[in-house]
């Protein structure tokens, strides 16, 4: 292999706020494989320049004077192909809403827009606004339709808008690095969430009771393992315990199996979200994390089918990008968002706030 240093990723920079157009300048300066080709303030100033400029990699505010990031996004990838990476704010449902619909005209993800050197979880948000954007720059995009396996347009009908329909119940799974995912996830949401979650975590037996213990002590919900027949509660965890699968009954209450594995898993995260499929249809969200293998997917695939929604962890945090990647490959994925995202995504469509 030659030593020549590999070229620098071109990034260009859309964005309409001096002092954020400045501090993406400073992110993306900083990190060593990435360069700044060129910072504009408007769409139409991108859409002019981006033919001469040719970047690697464009960095895409969706809230912009004239043109939005979402018009700009569909000419974008219409006449110069780039893969976009849209930077939105966490916290204006417009923004995300507009984002969501990036996606869909082909923006390759959504990370978190920084505010400001001193915020909480600046370094954070840097590192992943740099990781985002050295990753999607390797991603081969064609004309209008830019490669993204977990973009909505993959679903067979035209489904309602994700706020649509409230879900009454989350189902959660992972495997390998899963505990610190979860509990990130898990612990960024308040004690009153509105929706009982089902969680399965591959783990030998013998460890998963110590497991919900560890994770009650972490995070504001209650955790632990789940109980035949019990009645599912708001803010409670219930994770399935060592060799059983957890399922949901068609009477909407925990059904503990000793049906045999499936996929070498019990507990079986496909055998949950089937469960979840055939019990609640639409009003289903399903979660998928870190974790090796495939278990899960076939599940999410029949989830989404029955008009469930299926969000899962980004490639960029995975530990392991194996059950989320077969997952969006089966086209059993809505949406798929760097750790940090999955939490308020998720709170906003329990809260039914997404409108």
């Amino acid at each position: 292999m030659s030593m020549a240093p590999q070229s620098r990723v071109r990034v260009m920079v859309v964005e309409d706020s001096l002092v954020v157009r400045q501090l993406l300048v400073h992110i993306i300066g900083s990190d060593p494989r990435l360069v700044v080709a060129a910072a504009v303030s408007s769409a139409e100033e991108a859409l002019q320049e981006i033919g001469r400029i040719q970047p690697d990699v464009v960095s895409m505010d969706i809230r912009l004077p004239g043109m939005d990031g979402l018009e700009a996004t569909r000419r974008i990838m219409a006449d110069h192909p780039t893969p976009i990476v849209v930077i939105a704010s966490s916290i204006e449902d417009s923004s995300l809403k507009i984002s969501m619909n990036a996606l869909r005209a082909g923006a390759l993800t959504v990370v978190e827009k920084p505010v400001g050197l001193s915020s909480d979880g600046y370094a954070a948000i840097a590192s992943t606004i740099c990781t985002q954007l050295f990753i999607m720059s390797q991603v081969p995009v064609v004309r209008q339709r830019s490669f993204a396996p977990w973009r909505e347009a993959a679903a067979p009908k035209r489904e309602p808008e994700w706020s649509a329909m409230r879900p009454s119940i989350m189902g959660i799974a992972a495997s390998t690095g899963g505990p610190p995912a979860l509990a990130k996830v898990l612990g960024a949401l308040p004690p009153d969430f509105p929706l009982p979650i089902f969680l399965v975590q591959h783990m030998g037996a013998p460890f998963l009771e110590g497991f919900a213990s560890w994770l009650n002590g972490l995070v504001p919900l209650e955790v632990r393992l789940a109980q035949d027949q019990e009645i599912p509660k708001p803010g409670q965890v219930y994770v399935a315990p060592g060799d059983r699968h957890l399922l949901l009954s068609s009477a909407g209450t925990l059904k503990l199996s000793a049906e045999p594995p499936l996929g070498n898993q019990r507990p079986s995260a496909t055998m949950l979200f089937q469960s979840m499929a055939r019990s609640l249809g639409r009003r289903g969200l399903g979660v998928i994390l870190t974790g090796m293998g495939e278990d899960g997917a076939q599940g999410l695939v029949e989830l989404r089918q029955a008009g469930g929604y299926v969000v899962a962890e980004d490639e960029s945090t995975a530990v392991v990008y194996g059950m989320p990647a077969a997952a969006a490959r089966m086209g059993g994925v809505n949406v798929s968002l760097p750790l940090d995202l999955i939490a308020p995504r998720i709170l906003r469509m329990a809260r039914g706030e997404s409108e």
